[in-house]
């Protein structure tokens, strides 16, 4: 039975969302007799957020879910600097017009997982550069820096394991909890914003924002934290054997996102269930307690309830569809993860190795050739041992595309243009 009496902390709790929080009865009591709005800071490093940051995500709409309002916190000002936790050497900065892009890019997902507008429990999403980028930094120091201790920034484990290392930690980065902490002042002043909920990495820089909270006389604040994922054989979340699983459609479509889910090991099923879907806990209980082959089944119902909620029903059920039809009657789905080539350059004959580089399914020529003497690699669904093929015109099956496939799960079609 959950120690939380109210719905929002219970249901992180049951669902398996909460590592830390800095006062576990208090932030309880809070839920309980009051609508609560929290914060999740998201740092604008790329133009789409990846599959390991979902879990925050779902943690704003559960917030959301369960009465309250929730905000999305965009890095403009932030990003600028870039957080220095747990990195071995500082982050590439970053120009303005990039974080803007980026920014932009970001935004784009958080209309699948929360409602915005201008009630009471409808989702914000602002930009830290609103208040950073104007501020007087002489005042700043008087005002702000004066409530920090060195001493104590530098006890912090993200601070301490960079210097161990040896590794320079610059001013500039230095300076990134300061304007964290301060974010968290600034949206209690601005939204009455109680909670900062984010990775167990950012405790440190949430309880910082805490303690400024109390020294410039801000109504109690809180911190609450999830645990840093891997998968159970220890893979980190939102990393692939191709890169990185990003959200944003036109950076990963919905077909290789529907891919990545049913590809979880056996023990992460029940876990995944309770994170990323909103399925109900007993059906997520029956589901993780499948065994041998009907573990498949629970796998795939994983992978659309996810990838309906960040593409929507329909993608979902189509992705499903397209590897039904590849895996289980052999067909070769018109809507697999396609390239394009020019027809003329296809009349050519294009190399094998160089084609499946291309086409994403091999980072060298010499890791296509590897897979070639490993069996790995198929044509039209047919075996190749010859790693020295030309692929041209002659290849195009009835359907006028080339099928190329990596093992059993792994496939491209190459369509001429």
């Amino acid at each position: 039975m959950s120690a939380y009496k109210s719905d929002f902390l219970r249901t992180l709790e049951e669902r398996g969302f909460i590592h830390q929080t800095s006062d576990a009865s208090g932030l309880d009591e809070l839920f309980r007799k009051e609508t609560v709005t929290g914060y999740i800071g998201f740092d604008p490093t790329a133009p789409s957020l990846h599959a390991g940051g979902l879990i925050q995500i779902m943690m704003l709409h559960w917030m959301q879910k369960t009465g309250h309002r929730p905000i999305a916190l965009m890095g403009g000002g932030t990003g600028m600097i870039g957080d220095p936790s747990f990195k071995d050497e500082a982050r590439k900065l970053m120009t303005p017009d990039v974080i803007a892009g980026n920014i932009a890019g970001i935004k784009s997902v958080f209309a699948n997982y929360l409602e915005f507008g201008a009630g009471p429990q409808d989702a914000l999403m602002v930009d830290n550069a609103e208040w950073l980028m104007g501020i007087n930094y002489v005042e700043f120091l008087r005002d702000v820096g004066r409530h920090f201790s060195v001493n104590r920034m530098l006890a912090f484990d993200s601070v301490k394991t960079r210097l161990d290392r040896e590794q320079s930690l610059s001013f500039l980065e230095f300076n990134y909890m300061i304007l964290q902490a301060y974010d968290f002042v600034e949206l209690n002043k601005r939204y009455g914003c109680r909670l900062q909920m984010g990775g167990s990495d950012q405790w440190g820089n949430i309880i910082n924002g805490i303690d400024l909270g109390h020294r410039m006389e801000c109504p109690q604040l809180y911190a609450l934290t999830s645990p840093l994922l891997t998968t159970s054989s220890g893979a980190k979340m939102g990393k692939s054997a191709n890169g990185a699983v990003w959200l944003n459609a036109d950076m990963l479509g919905a077909y290789e996102f529907w891919q990545y889910w049913r590809n979880s090991e056996d023990a992460d099923v029940g876990r995944f269930l309770k994170l990323y879907t909103t399925l109900p806990l007993d059906e997520i209980a029956r589901l993780a307690a499948l065994g041998g082959a009907e573990i498949n089944e629970a796998k795939k119902l994983l992978a659309t309830e996810v990838t309906a909620m960040l593409h929507g029903r329909a993608a979902a059920e189509q992705a499903s569809e397209t590897a039904r039809k590849t895996f289980e009657e052999g067909q070769t789905a018109t809507d697999l993860p396609t390239i394009t080539v020019a027809a003329s350059e296809l009349a050519a004959g294009i190399g094998l190795l160089a084609l499946f580089v291309r086409a994403g399914l091999a980072g060298s020529n010499g890791e296509a050739r590897r897979h070639v003497q490993g069996g790995a690699i198929k044509l039209n669904d047919a075996p190749v041992t010859d790693d020295k093929i030309l692929v041209n015109t002659s290849y195009l099956n009835d359907d006028g595309v080339i099928k190329l496939s990596l093992g059993k799960k792994k496939h491209i079609l190459v369509r001429p243009q």
